[in-house]
């Protein structure tokens, strides 16, 4: 078989899962002799932190586009629309791949003006969701049917994924398959050294219980509902410890209603790190809580479970699909801070229960969240549309 040629393209490589899904990716493709490949991004504009360094280091064929932004500029859409067009030509493809939503359909457009035979979509979350305008909610939803119309197959990071899509009208089911979004589970084991070590960096007490969040301070991310529990659960516990891991644009937001709870004492604003240094903080905690109501399939969640931590979930999107209520953690209804506060206080004062947990989550993500077992699966799916 001659070399298969795969483009990926996302719209900004800033530090984000479906950004650590695809330049994984890309940087275990191009390890196979079957395969070159080459990753298009736009700039990582914003607060989020960037991954484009580390792509240029380790990527072979990594590409910026300029004007390839999240946001929507018209001047700017239609330049790298044609800059796409010219590099996809240029470039004579088998495949294009695309990833997140701007880039799913100027880079699918794109691939089917340049000529490009297989086309494929990664659904990391959906593009158009219950908390948007409804006008741009049923722009987004028609943009999604058109696109699909010439992609030859879309991977879903959950299962939730397919179904929400095919609730839509945007694609059929026999198009969709389930990938899990994978990463290095090596790194991720439980490590009393670390935590020790952590915890001393951070000034916290080895015996004090600490409550992690890993998300961009953004909006639907839900820290406003971490800080609303943690009133409550502070109250019968007051030295347990929040730790915020995370940058972004809600930063002095969160702090301030931090504040204004008179909490400032029990949290502890992290700010942006490196994607190799989130293990270290999940050692760090006792406890893991996502309060997103918007996802795919949160990476932190079987990141989490791989470390032998407890997880406090809304029940959104595919967190479920890894998340086992009273087995390996607890989903509650989205925006029920009652709820939130009562399964953080619950683990908080009960030590065997947190334990209990902890134990039962690292069989549930090995090895359908390795990197390698994800790859292995593109591959497979390659294979089989390109002959």
């Amino acid at each position: 078989m001659s070399t298969i040629k795969v483009c990926h393209i996302i719209t900004r490589l800033i530090q984000g899962g479906a950004q650590e899904n695809t330049v994984s990716t890309v940087e275990l493709l191009q390890q196979s002799n079957d395969f070159e490949v080459t990753l298009i991004t736009g700039p990582a504009l914003g607060p989020e932190g960037t991954m484009i360094t580390y792509a240029k280091e380790h990527i072979k064929n990594t590409i910026v586009v300029d004007e390839l932004r999240r946001n929507i500029n018209p001047i700017l859409d239609t330049i790298s629309f044609l800059k796409l067009v010219m590099i996809l030509r240029k470039g004579r493809y088998d495949i294009v791949h695309t990833h997140s939503s701007k880039a799913g359909i100027i880079g699918r457009i794109a691939a089917r003006c340049a000529g490009v035979k297989v086309i494929v979509h990664t659904i990391h979350g959906l593009p158009y969701h219950e908390y948007q305008h409804v006008v741009i909610n049923k722009l987004y939803v028609l943009l999604e049917r058109y696109v699909t119309r010439f992609t030859k197959k879309i991977i879903s990071v959950a299962d939730i994924m397919t179904e929400k899509a095919v609730a839509q009208g945007v694609v059929s089911k026999d198009k969709c398959i389930t990938i899990y979004s994978g990463m290095n589970l090596d790194n991720f084991v439980k490590n009393d050294e670390i935590k020790h070590a952590v915890r001393n960096q951070l000034g916290i007490p080895q015996d004090g219980v600490v409550i992690l969040k890993v998300a961009r301070l953004f909006y639907l991310k839900g820290h406003e509902y971490v800080v609303r529990a943690a009133r409550e659960v502070m109250k019968e516990n007051p030295h347990v410890i929040f730790l915020f891991v995370g940058g972004g644009i809600l930063n002095e937001k969160m702090q301030a209603l931090v504040n204004q709870y008179g909490l400032k004492n029990n949290f502890i604003f992290v700010g942006l790190v490196n994607a190799d240094q989130v293990p270290r903080y999940i050692n760090c905690a006792d406890i893991v809580v996502h309060a997103s109501l918007r996802e795919g399939l949160p990476r932190i969640v079987p990141q989490a479970l791989a470390c032998k931590k407890p997880v406090v979930a809304f029940d959104v999107d595919g967190t479920k699909e890894v998340l086992k209520n009273n087995k390996n953690g607890f989903l509650i209804p989205p925006e029920n801070i009652t709820a939130l506060q009562n399964a953080l206080s619950n683990l908080v004062t009960n030590k065997e229960l947190r334990e209990r947990m902890g134990k039962e989550g690292r069989n549930d993500i090995d090895p359908i969240f390795r990197n390698e077992y994800m790859v292995e699966q593109i591959e497979k799916l390659y294979y089989a549309l390109i002959k």
